[in-house]
Formats: structure tokens, sequence, C-alpha cells
């Protein structure tokens, strides 16, 4: 395995982030007492007894200590909420390797989404750009065969490959289907999963009613559970004999629809049935589910990232492996996502901020927490500095490297963050957010004192209100245009 320094490449020091703490949202993430995760406040319906107590500090790196490149394990949950982990404040939903993960790390606190669907989020952490940089990327999310990830985009994978990583995906691609598109054209060595957004977790059938699981571009028969299979993958890739360092984007179902945990065949066979008789919105589910069903779901997607975690640890490559959780977008309908507003698909809050928990033993310390705002294209960019190498010259990135400030110290510069999807659009710089949703009137609000997004500045703040809308429309202006509907 090569050995390179990641901590003393060049890279001037940044301005400091202008930004007040973040106070209150902060608390309600770093109050969850339950799962192994306590603090001296516990979280709303957390109960403070059921764990030792457990401080959380302000995140502060550790400059000066050298490393070889690490190994890359980078987990995507499907569809979680923002607060579903017992870490980030559920109070039922128990996680505790989610959390023990957290106690090693450093947990983020105002970490978002790409954008607000599957498809597109993947876009951005894959090409590390706003999904409206690429056609495949204005789907939202990806619906059928007319579009993809361009197999020539250089790629996360296709660039550490370059640098002499072993690249795979296991789980879910969304990025486009065969014969076009597929992980094994845009950098990934090896690929097991499914194309599609969806699945029935027994019969692997998709939304159009397809056979949907393959390893490579061949079609691989497996009828047990979904996640099962996936975790088994991941558990036999960590622990095998590696001879170089390597990336594996893991990616679960779990908890997307249809709401079936490990165990509900019964429920599976209703609904493989009216896949079978054509109906359209049979993965849907929309007449089932339950907060009892999607806590089993998010749950056992604890225990199968805890069982990654430690064939990973005895595979002896914990200390050198950089893990990464997050979800790809905001929860669903049953997801729990106080005090935040709105849910996937939308540009709220909800629909965009998402757990996020970082560990890496051999450079940084655990039981911390950062409140900077960041998002997905931030941790292509960090992955490529911290891989030792750089994005293609011809296709810049969109996010900014947190190598410096994760490994060195550096504050990060005030930038902005910016989102685009049909009919609503975001922006946030420093606490302010400027939104316009699907009503088409302007807001702006101070996330500092309104995570919750119901007190509109933009009679108060009318300059700063103008002067965000015409930092979004200058981003935008760059962007391809959406197609226009048809009919």
């Amino acid at each position: 395995m090569s050995s390179v320094d990641p901590a003393h490449l060049d890279h001037p020091a940044r301005p400091a982030l202008s930004r007040r703490t973040f106070g209150g949202l902060a608390g309600v993430g770093a109050a969850a007492a339950v799962g192994g995760l306590g603090t001296v406040a516990a979280a709303p319906g957390a109960a403070a007894a059921e764990a030792p107590e457990f401080r959380e500090r302000a995140f502060r790196a550790a400059p000066g200590r050298r490393s070889r490149r690490p190994n890359i394990l980078f987990i995507l949950g499907d569809d979680l909420g923002w607060a579903d982990l017992s870490s980030y404040g559920s109070p039922d939903i128990r996680t505790p390797h989610l959390d023990r993960l957290a106690r090693q790390g450093v947990r983020f606190t105002q970490a978002y989404a790409g954008s607000a669907t599957c498809s597109p989020t993947r876009f951005s952490l894959y090409t590390g750009r706003y999904p409206g940089r690429t056609r495949g990327g204005l789907a939202e999310p990806i619906a059928d065969r007319s579009a993809g990830l361009d197999p020539n985009h250089p790629t996360l994978a296709s660039l550490l490959r370059d640098a002499g990583y072993a690249t795979a995906l296991i789980g879910k691609w969304h990025c486009g289907y065969l014969p076009d598109y597929s992980p094994t054209r845009s950098g990934w060595d090896t690929f097991f999963g499914n194309f599609g957004g969806a699945l029935e977790y027994y019969s692997k059938l998709g939304l159009a009613g397809e056979y949907d699981l393959y390893e490579g571009d061949a079609a691989y028969k497996d009828l047990r559970y979904y996640t099962r299979i996936i975790t088994e993958r991941a558990v036999d890739h960590v622990a095998r004999d590696h001879d170089r360092p390597w990336l594996l984007n893991l990616n679960f179902t779990t908890p997307h629809w249809p709401w079936i945990a490990d165990g509900d065949t019964e429920e599976s066979a209703k609904i493989v049935r009216r896949i079978e008789a054509g109906e359209a919105r049979a993965l849907f589910h929309d007449d089932g589910g339950s907060l009892a069903k999607y806590k089993e779901m998010v749950e056992d997607l604890d225990r199968s990232v805890g069982e990654v975690l430690a064939a990973l640890r005895r595979s002896g490559q914990e200390e050198d492996t950089l893990v990464f959780f997050a979800s790809d977008n905001g929860g669903e309908r049953w997801s729990y996502n106080w005090p935040l507003s709105g849910n996937k698909a939308s540009l709220q809050e909800g629909g965009i901020r998402v757990p996020t928990i970082v560990r890496w033993p051999a450079r940084l310390d655990g039981g911390q927490v950062s409140h900077e705002p960041v998002f997905t294209p931030d941790w292509t960019a960090t992955l490529l500095e911290i891989a030792g190498t750089r994005p293609h010259r011809a296709y810049p990135l969109d996010g900014t490297s947190l190598a410096g400030h994760l490994l060195r110290g550096e504050r990060l510069a005030e930038r902005d963050l910016f989102w685009r999807v049909r009919g609503e659009r975001a922006l946030r710089r420093g606490d302010w957010k400027y939104y316009r949703g699907k009503d088409g009137k302007d807001r702006l609000f101070d996330l500092a004192d309104d995570p919750r997004e119901q007190a509109d500045k933009a009679a108060d703040e009318q300059q700063l209100l103008g002067r965000l809308r015409q930092a979004w429309e200058a981003v935008d202006a760059d962007l391809l245009p959406y197609p226009k509907p048809k009919g």
C-alpha cells in the first residue's frame, strides 16, 4: 500500500467561517442519551439512565499526525431522516452501532445531502459537482432508462482507481440502467447490487417489475432479504486480503419503501402479486408501513452496519480506514425529523439535512461534534485530497475539500451551499438560508435561531435576500436547464 501524508500537502490557510454558534439544534442531536451515546441532558423522549454519561466536545483537529492513505468505507442509508438515529435525538429508535461509530469519530449536525432525492445526490457524490451539471443529474430521481451517469465523466471511483485504489460498489446504484450505464463503466472495479431506485426486498423486483439484483452486468439470483445479502457481501469484501488501499461504496436501500422488515414474507408476497398485476405504485406501499415497522428497518440497518464494522475491526484495518456514514437525502413519511420542517424531495431542512458521521482513528479523535455546514460534494473533494489525488481539470468540483479543516485545523472560509430541484431553490450562506418553494415566494431564514424555518425574515432583510437570490441565480445560470415536460 502506498504511503502518503495528506496532512503535509501544500494548502494555504483559509479565513474563518463567519457563523454564530448553532446552539439550539446542535443540542438536540448532542443530547441523545440512548444507544450508548448519552450526554448531560437527554434528547426529548430519551431516557438518560439507559446509557452511561457521554459528553461530546466541539471538533478540534489533531495536526501533526502521519498516516498512510486510508481505505475508504463510504456507507449510505436510503431515505433515513435527520433524527432517525438515537445519537441524533430519536425518542424510540435504538441505533447502538452507529452511536458507537459517532463516539469514536466526528458527528456532524449541519451536514446536507447534495439534493433532495436519491439519484441526484449520488450524482453529486460520484462527480463532486452539482447534479445540474450533468444531464443524468436532471432526473429527480431517475425512473427510466433514458438517463444515467455518462461513463466518460470522471468519478470519485475512477479518480481513486487511477491513483492506485481498488474500487467496489455494493448495493444501490441508481445512476442509470444497463446497457448504457453501470458502476463498472464509471470507475468501480466490481459491482454487486441493484440498478434502480427501489426494489422489493425478497423478490428483487423493481419499479417496472424487472428483476434487479446483479453481479457486474449479469443478473444474480438470490431471493433472501436484500439487506442481509449486501451486508454479507460487504463483510466478505472488507475481510479479504487487500494489496492496496480500497474504496467501498456500501449503499443500503434500507429504510426506503416498501416497508418490509426481515421476515415479512407474507407482506412481500402481497406486493409481488400487485407488481405482477401491473400496479404502477405497488412498490411505493402507500397503504403499508407503520412507525413500528420503520423502527424495525432502521434498527436492522444499524445492526447491518455493525456487522460490517466488526468485520473491519477483525481484519486489522480499522485504524487505517476512513468510515463515512450518512443518508442520501431527508426522510420519508415515517421518519422522525424534529425539529426540522419538510421531508424528502423538498429543499426545506428536513429534505436535505442528514445525519453524518466520520471516523478515521489514525487521524481524527473520537467523541467530537462539528457544527460546520457541509454538503455531499465537499466529501468528494475531501476524499480525493486525502487519497493524494486531484480532480480532472476539465471537470472542476463544486465542493470544498474539508481535509485542511479536519486534519490540519484550518478554518473553513465562508462559502455558499447551493441546491436546485424542479420548482424549488435554496442557498445557504453562514446562518442564513434563502428558500423558494413551489408557491414561488422568496423566503429568508436565520437557521441559528430558527432551524424549523418558520420565521420568514425576508421583509426585514430585503438587501440580504436580494444578494442571496442573486448568488443563487448566478450558479443556476451556469447549470443545464431542465428539459420541458413532455406533452
